[in-house]
């Protein structure tokens, strides 16, 4: 049995996007990242948020597990970056830090997403649905296609996957409750940006999800060819 070369070419550069759409993303997680330092509500940035900066002294766990999942733009830019200049996979220590960051920022969200499911977040229905829709609905579903998808997955598309939808899910979240006419008096530039950078993040998460890898289409076609 002979190795098809352009077989392990292919799967060493998987990349999840076309280089023209990648330098684009790059901008996208790089704007996100900016974000981190931009007043989203009551003048307090996700940075503010994290280090429990919150006016009247009312920081809690709450504000930090909301102003963390913000810093995943920065390895998305970190993952962006490596994968315009270089064929390479991260090493296996910074690819368990990246999961372990993961996994505590989707999980950090869930806790925080928790009073919406039990009613007592004093918010609306249709702001309710929305959060469960749109946070935990996209943990659940991306969390799973993860799971059945474990033994095949890149480990950079398991890795862009994860950051996006971490990031996603607290976004969707802080967006909707912050998006309240209350808070429309004070600087929020930050949810702007952020309700700007969601779509084309969506975009390519979507992308990513569904698209078939280079070494699928070799496959494929070498399979056909027999």
């Amino acid at each position: 049995m002979t190795t098809n070369p352009k077989l392990i070419s292919t799967t060493i550069n998987e990349f999840h996007l076309p280089r023209v759409a990648n330098i684009i993303m790059l901008l996208v997680w790089i704007t996100a990242g900016i974000g981190i330092m931009l007043p989203f509500a009551l003048g307090t940035s996700p940075l503010d948020a994290l280090l429990l900066r919150v006016p009247h002294n009312e920081g809690n766990w709450w504000h930090a597990l909301v102003g963390l999942p913000f810093f995943l733009s920065l390895p998305m830019i970190w993952l962006h970056l490596h994968m315009l200049s270089s064929a390479q996979l991260p090493i296996l220590l910074v690819r368990r830090v990246l999961w372990i960051a993961i996994i505590f920022s989707a999980a950090g969200t869930l806790l925080v997403e928790t009073p919406f499911l039990l009613h007592r977040a004093g918010t609306s229905e249709p702001q309710r649905l929305e959060i469960i829709f749109l946070g935990i609905g996209i943990m659940l579903f991306n969390g799973l296609f993860l799971y059945i998808k474990r033994k095949k997955l890149h480990p950079i598309r398991a890795s862009f996957i994860g950051i996006a939808t971490a990031y996603l899910a607290n976004a969707f979240l802080c967006l909707i409750v912050y998006g309240e006419t209350k808070f429309e008096d004070h600087s929020r530039s930050g949810w702007y940006l952020t309700l700007i950078v969601v779509l084309p993040i969506l975009i390519e998460l979507i992308w990513i999800l569904f698209r078939k890898s280079d070494a699928q289409k070799i496959n494929k076609s070498s399979g056909s060819g027999l």
